[in-house]
C-alpha cells in the first residue's frame, strides 16, 4: 500500500515537471516573439525618426539656398562649387518664377470668383424728398418699375428732408430701398432781402445728403432725382453708358437725363447726347471726385425749382407751360452739324426754318435777342447767371416740327465751336 503511494506520488511529480517545462516553454516562445516585435517597432521608428531627420535637414537646405540666393551669396556651412552654385541658382530661379506665376494666376483667379459674387453699384439713386407723399411715392414707383432687374447696380434710397410722418411711412413702406433722415433745426439767416428759405434749406439737405451716400456709404457715383420725377425705360441704360463718359472725360461736371426743351414738338432723335454749360439740377449724377471738390464750397441757397404747384419751391414756375408736356425717352457729335446747317436771317425764322429742308442755324446778338426767338418757336427763354438754358458754348439746339434740328447760336458760339468761317 505504502509502496503504491509512493509510485503515485513519483508519477504526480513526473507530470508536474513535463507541464513545468511545457509552460516555460511557451513562456520562452512568447517572450521571444515580443521581444522580436519590440526589436521590429524600435527598429521602425528609428527609420521614421531617421526619414524625419532626413527631410527636416532637406528643408533646412532648401531654406538656406533660397536666403543664399536671395541674398545674393551663400553663407554659414554650405560651400558649392562654382558651376553648381550657378546652376543651382538658375534651378532656383526658374522655380521661383513658376511659383510666381502660379500665385499671380490663384490671385486673379480668386479675385474673379469674388467679383462674380458681389456686384460694385454703377451709381446710387437718391430720391430728395421733404413732404409730399403722394408724389414721392409716384417717384419710387416709377423708379422701382425699372429698377428691379438692376438692383444690384443701381441701390435706391430716399433722403427725407425734416419730420413729416406720411413722407417717412412711405419710404419706410419699401423694402427695396434705403430711407435717410436730414433733421436741421438750424435758423436760416436769408443773404438777400425777398429770398426764399426754401432754396437754404435745399442746400443744406442736398449736401448733408450727398456726404451721407459718398462718405459714409462709400459709393463712386450718385444720381439725384426730385421726389416729383419719373424715368423713362432707358434711364439706368443711359446712365450706366453716361457713367463711362464720366470717368473719362474729365471736363464734364455731371451727367443729366434731363431736357428743358425736351417737349415731343422739339425732339426727335432719341440717341442724341448734348453738352451744356447750363446746369440743369433735375436728374443728374455725379461722381466722388467731382463732390470732393464742390462739397468745401457747396452754396448756402440751391436755386431749383420743383412742379407741379401745390407745394414746390418755386411754386410750379413754369410748369404748365414748359414741364408738363415733356416728352419721356422711350428707345433705347456737335461742332459739325453746326457747321452744316444752313443760316438763317430775318424776323420771320419761324416761317423760313419750317420751309427749309435740313438744319438750320439762327443766330442771336444778345438775351433780349434770344428771348424773342425763343419766344417764337415756344421754348424755354430763360437765362441763369449769362447762359440760356440747355445751351453748349452759347448753342441752344432743338428739334422742330419735324427730323429738322434748330440751332440758336451765340454771337461767340462759332469761335468757341473753332468754325468761325462757316
Amino acid at each position: 500500500m505504502a509502496n503504491m503511494v509512493l509510485c503515485d506520488y513519483r508519477f504526480l511529480l513526473v507530470v508536474a515537471a513535463v507541464a513545468f517545462i511545457y509552460i516555460q516553454m511557451r513562456l520562452f516562445a512568447t517572450q521571444t516573439e515580443y521581444a522580436d516585435r519590440l526589436a521590429a517597432a524600435v527598429e521602425e521608428e528609428n527609420h521614421c525618426t531617421t526619414q524625419m531627420r532626413l527631410l527636416i535637414d532637406q528643408i533646412s537646405m532648401q531654406q538656406g539656398r533660397i536666403v543664399a540666393l536671395e541674398g545674393g551669396e551663400f553663407i554659414g556651412t554650405y560651400s558649392f562649387k562654382t558651376a553648381s552654385i550657378s546652376e543651382e541658382r538658375k534651378r532656383r530661379e526658374q522655380d521661383c518664377a513658376q511659383l510666381k506665376a502660379l500665385v499671380e494666376e490663384l490671385e486673379i483667379k480668386g479675385l474673379q470668383r469674388l467679383t462674380d459674387k458681389v456686384q460694385v453699384p454703377v451709381a446710387a439713386v437718391v430720391i430728395m424728398a421733404c413732404n409730399r407723399a403722394d408724389y414721392l411715392e409716384r417717384t419710387i414707383n416709377s423708379v422701382l418699375k425699372y429698377q428691379s432687374s438692376v438692383a444690384l447696380k443701381y441701390p435706391v434710397f430716399v433722403s427725407q428732408d425734416g419730420k413729416h410722418p406720411d413722407v417717412k411711412s412711405k419710404a419706410l413702406s419699401y423694402d427695396q430701398l434705403t430711407y435717410m433722415q436730414h433733421l436741421d433745426s438750424e435758423p436760416v439767416e436769408t443773404e438777400r432781402p425777398g429770398e426764399m428759405v426754401a432754396y437754404y434749406k435745399i442746400a443744406r439737405h442736398y449736401k448733408w445728403a450727398l456726404d451721407e451716400l459718398f462718405y459714409k456709404h462709400n459709393l463712386s457715383r450718385v444720381i439725384i432725382l426730385e421726389d416729383d420725377m419719373e424715368i423713362a425705360p432707358d434711364f439706368f441704360d443711359y446712365f450706366e453708358a453716361a457713367a463711362a463718359l464720366l470717368d473719362k472725360d474729365k471736363s464734364i461736371m455731371a451727367v443729366s437725363s434731363w431736357n428743358d426743351n425736351g417737349q415731343k414738338q422739339f425732339v426727335h432723335d432719341p440717341y442724341a447726347l448734348y453738352r451744356s454749360n447750363f446746369f440743369p439740377g433735375l436728374g443728374w449724377m455725379l461722381t466722388r471726385s467731382i463732390w470732393d471738390e464742390l462739397s468745401p464750397k457747396w452754396p448756402k441757397a440751391y436755386p431749383c425749382f420743383h412742379y407741379p404747384p401745390p407745394q414746390g419751391s418755386s411754386m410750379g414756375q413754369f410748369f404748365k407751360q414748359y414741364l408738363e408736356p415733356i416728352k419721356l425717352n422711350d428707345v433705347q457729335y456737335f461742332g459739325d452739324m453746326v457747321k452744316k446747317a444752313k443760316p438763317v436771317r430775318g424776323t420771320d425764322v419761324v416761317l423760313k426754318a419750317y420751309n427749309i429742308d435740313g438744319d438750320v442755324r439762327i443766330q442771336y446778338k444778345d438775351q433780349p435777342e434770344f428771348e424773342r426767338i425763343a419766344n417764337q418757336f415756344g421754348i424755354f427763354e430763360e437765362w441763369k447767371d449769362g447762359i440760356p438754358r440747355t445751351a453748349y458754348k452759347g448753342v441752344v439746339v432743338f428739334r422742330y416740327q419735324t427730323s429738322r434740328r434748330v440751332f440758336l447760336v451765340g454771337p461767340d458760339s462759332l469761335k468757341q465751336l473753332g468754325i468761325e468761317g462757316a
